[in-house]
This record gives structure tokens, C-alpha cells and sequence, in this order.
């Protein structure tokens, strides 16, 4: 019984030393990353996503790299060549090549990859930004990013990372200088707002001058052609009652005109 109860405990240690051994080989990987894999400090290999083994209490897993695109955010205070100081944020979208060199660098080769990074991006926005007057770092955004990204792969790139991007994301002047630029922008909107109203009210002037000088340009020429119906009916009547009566026409005019200055006196009584 004694034997049988040691052979037991026995099989029950064996047991737990290979289901420990088993498990302790076992590296599950998930995707788009990997695991590095240490014998006594050393590097002895990257495991990839999937189920793969190591050596039981001897080898171990030291770092996990992921593969994924990441993204690091940077605020940098500066200042621009018209003496405004800025903060501007900067996103740089990076990630590690997926070759076993390039896993190396990256894990070996930096000892503090985000801190570093920082380092480069604050080289380089404070050698270009303070170039720029404030209006033309708006503007000019897209030489700053280009800069950026520039100076960040050619420096990352022997580590194994690779910049996809880097992205000016906001433009931050001090609160007086904002201040300042709204009330120039409102100033500005004001103005372009009464030029606006000026020049239409030029033009409501202008057609109503087109117009009126239309008006009388018409009423000029209605008057025109009836003082020359009234001279030709003059003449015709002239000439036939000069005709049925033997009057002359400088009598027959004579009586037009005591006719007409009847008439005139009536319109006027």
C-alpha cells in the first residue's frame, strides 16, 4: 500500500513536471506581432503569430514587438520669425519593418523609442517653424510635415522603422495673439462687407442713371417726331387751303400762329 500510495504521488509530480515543461514550451503569438526569445540574455530568435515552441526553462520570452501602425502624438512649444510664440502638435504615424533584421534594431538597438523620437521632432520643428512668419506656417504647413517625416526616416530608418507620416495636426498661437487675429479678421469682414454694400449701391445709381437717360432720350426722340408730324400736317394743310382759296401761305401761317395763341391763352385761363 505504501507503494502503491508513492508510486501515486509519483506519477501525480511527473505529471505536473510534463504539463509544466509542455506549457512553458508553448508560445502563442498573436497577429501582426511577434515575440523575441532570450537563452540567458542572449537573443536566440523571433517567434511570429501562431502557435510555436521554446525551450521549457531555459529560453524565455523578453520583449513583444508589434508590427501594427502606431501613432505618437508631440506637443512642441516654438516660436515663429515674427516673434509669436506657438504651440503646434504633431502626429507621426510609424511602424517596424517585418524583416528579422529590422525586429532586432528596433527592440536592441533603442533603448527608449518614444523619448527619442520626441527628440528628433523637437530638433526639427524648432529649426523650421522660427524660418516662418506666423501667417506662413498656416499656410505653409505641408513643409513643415514634409520636414518632419524627412528628418525622422532618414534617422529611424537604420533601427528598422519606417515613418508612413507625420502630420501637423494643430497650430496653437498665444491667447493675445488670437485674439488679435480675430479682431483683424473681424475688421477685415466689416470692411468687405461696406465695399460690398458701396458697390451695389453704385450700381443701383448707375442703372438708375442708365435708365433715366434711356427715359429721356426716348422722350426726346417721341418729342422730336411730333413736332415733325405737327410741320408736315402744317404744310399739308397749308398748301391745300392755300390752294382751294388762293390765300398765300405767309397769310395762312399768320393765322396758325392768332389760332394757336388763342388756344394757348385758353389752356392757360
Amino acid at each position: 500500500k505504501q507503494m502503491t500510495l508513492f508510486s501515486i504521488i509519483l506519477l501525480s509530480v511527473l505529471g505536473l513536471f510534463a504539463l509544466l515543461t509542455v506549457s512553458l514550451s508553448i508560445v502563442t503569438t498573436p497577429q501582426k506581432e511577434v515575440k523575441i526569445i532570450e537563452r540567458f540574455g542572449k537573443f536566440v530568435g523571433i517567434r511570429r503569430s501562431g502557435l510555436t515552441f521554446k525551450i521549457p526553462f531555459i529560453d524565455r520570452v523578453a520583449y513583444h514587438q508589434s508590427l501594427r501602425i502606431d501613432e505618437l502624438g508631440v506637443n512642441v512649444e516654438t516660436i515663429t520669425k515674427d516673434k509669436v510664440s506657438v504651440h503646434i502638435k504633431v502626429a507621426v504615424q510609424y511602424y517596424v519593418k517585418d524583416n528579422d533584421e529590422s525586429i532586432q534594431n528596433a527592440v536592441y538597438e533603442l533603448s527608449d523609442f518614444e523619448q527619442q523620437i520626441q527628440s528628433y521632432i523637437f530638433n526639427e520643428i524648432r529649426a523650421e517653424v522660427p524660418k516662418k512668419e506666423l501667417d506662413q506656417v498656416y499656410e505653409n504647413k505641408e513643409d513643415i510635415e514634409n520636414a518632419v517625416k524627412d528628418q525622422l526616416s532618414g534617422a529611424l530608418e537604420k533601427y528598422g522603422y519606417v515613418i508612413q507620416n507625420a502630420l501637423v495636426t494643430d497650430i496653437d498661437p498665444d491667447k493675445n495673439v488670437k485674439e488679435a487675429m480675430n479682431k483683424i479678421n473681424a475688421a477685415s469682414r466689416d470692411r468687405k462687407a461696406a465695399e460690398e454694400e458701396g458697390e451695389a449701391a453704385k450700381i443701383r445709381k448707375v442703372k438708375a442713371a442708365e435708365a433715366e437717360a434711356e427715359s429721356k432720350a426716348l422722350q426726346g426722340k417721341g418729342i422730336a417726331e411730333q413736332r415733325d408730324a405737327i410741320i408736315k400736317g402744317f404744310q399739308q394743310s397749308i398748301g391745300a387751303f392755300s390752294k382751294d382759296t388762293g390765300i398765300n401761305q405767309k397769310d395762312v401761317m399768320r393765322f396758325v400762329e392768332i389760332t394757336q395763341y388763342f388756344d394757348t391763352m385758353r389752356d392757360i385761363a
